[in-house]
């Protein structure tokens, strides 16, 4: 996947929003105004993923293109490098299961937009 596929991709999503809070070279992707995808733009491609913690440990563990999370949480976070990776269909799953997360920690006010 390039990074207008994961953008369309993303902003499929119910209620997500992209800006540029850090820079000019990292793209977030937000739910509810929290974080679930961050891409840098700036050399390959990369994406943080927010992932249960049993996940992130096998994910470092079973594939080569992921490593722990850069600048995040290293429990529930990994970073993907795209250029390793090809299969799209379990990047689209790993965004899915990144965006389930950040809604299922919401308030259940918030959640309830969400049914």
């Amino acid at each position: 996947m390039n990074i207008e596929e994961i953008r369309e991709y993303c902003l499929a999503k119910p209620f997500v929003t992209e800006s540029l809070p850090f820079g000019d070279d990292t793209l977030v992707f937000k739910v509810a105004d929290k974080m679930f995808l961050l891409a840098n733009l700036d050399g390959p491609l990369t994406l943080n993923l927010k992932a249960a913690p049993d996940e992130v440990v096998e994910r470092l563990e079973r594939y080569s293109e992921v490593r722990p999370g850069y600048h995040m949480n290293k429990k529930h976070w990994v970073t993907v490098e795209m250029e390793l990776s090809g299969d799209d269909q379990r990047i689209r799953s790993w965004i899915d299961t990144s965006y389930r997360l950040i809604v299922e920690g919401l308030p259940a006010k918030l959640r309830k937009q969400f049914d």
